[in-house]
């Protein structure tokens, strides 16, 4: 399990400011004609942050305590957002494919190769979110705190073992990643500076796990990881 010393509160506190800087503007909208059309799209940042619990890789000539990590990033967040009531919106979220990085786990060398803390594999990760978020307050308000639940679909591809992934394998590997599908769970604040344009921030969790299986030369090892992925978002959004 991967340790950090930002909390979640802590990293909301940085995602509100943003939001911080519109605060002159009224709490409330003057009038009906004021309030935004039901559609939306939101353009921002994503910055994820794993949790990873995986099982000690098994197979043939693999010594004991030999895991792995995945280092965090950073890409695009997009979505599509339709508001069905005053109260209920439903988000479809995407990002653009994060690459992302694996590093070794255990001992700091498997024979004369660097293992622990070295990049052994790489990803890309296509994972689509469905929420339905329960919006609070009445929509005249400008700032209105949500929550929301949903579903996340997770599918991995251009999987590539690096030079060190494959020394450390005994030759070139070819990796396969099962794709996942898992719940999410979103708490977050909008603040809606006029009709069209808005600010967002929102943290994010989701559920996502996979078998992993590592071929090199018929030779097969395999483990099961669960990312536990966090998300932090800061998005603008235009409303149509």
């Amino acid at each position: 399990m991967k340790r950090f010393a930002w909390t979640a509160p802590t990293l909301m506190c940085f995602a509100l400011a943003p939001l911080a800087l519109a605060t002159g503007l009224p709490a409330r909208a003057d009038s009906a004609d004021d309030l935004p059309p039901p559609n939306t799209v939101r353009v921002g940042l994503y910055d994820v942050m794993y949790h990873v619990h995986a099982e000690e890789l098994s197979g043939p000539y693999v010594p004991p305590g030999v895991g792995l990590d995945v280092q965090d990033v950073q890409t695009v967040y997009l979505a599509y957002v339709r508001q069905f009531f005053h109260h209920l919106d439903l988000e479809l979220a995407l990002g653009v494919p994060p690459l992302t990085k694996t590093v070794g786990r255990g001992p700091a060398r498997l024979g004369s190769v660097r293992f622990n803390g070295e990049i052994i594999s790489t990803a890309r990760w296509f994972a689509p979110s469905l929420v339905a978020n329960y919006v609070f307050l009445s929509p005249e308000h400008r700032l209105r705190p949500y929550l929301g639940v949903g579903i996340n679909y997770t599918s991995f591809y251009d999987r590539e073992s690096t030079a060190i992934g494959n020394a450390a394998s005994g030759g070139p590997t070819r990796l396969s990643l099962s794709s996942s599908v898992g719940p999410v769970g979103t708490v977050g604040v909008t603040y809606r500076i006029d009709r069209r344009w808005s600010l967002y921030a929102s943290y994010s969790f989701s559920e996502v796990q996979t078998n992993l299986v590592a071929d090199t030369a018929g030779v097969i090892r395999t483990t099961h990881v669960s990312f536990g992925p966090q998300a932090l978002i800061v998005a603008g959004g235009f409303s149509f």
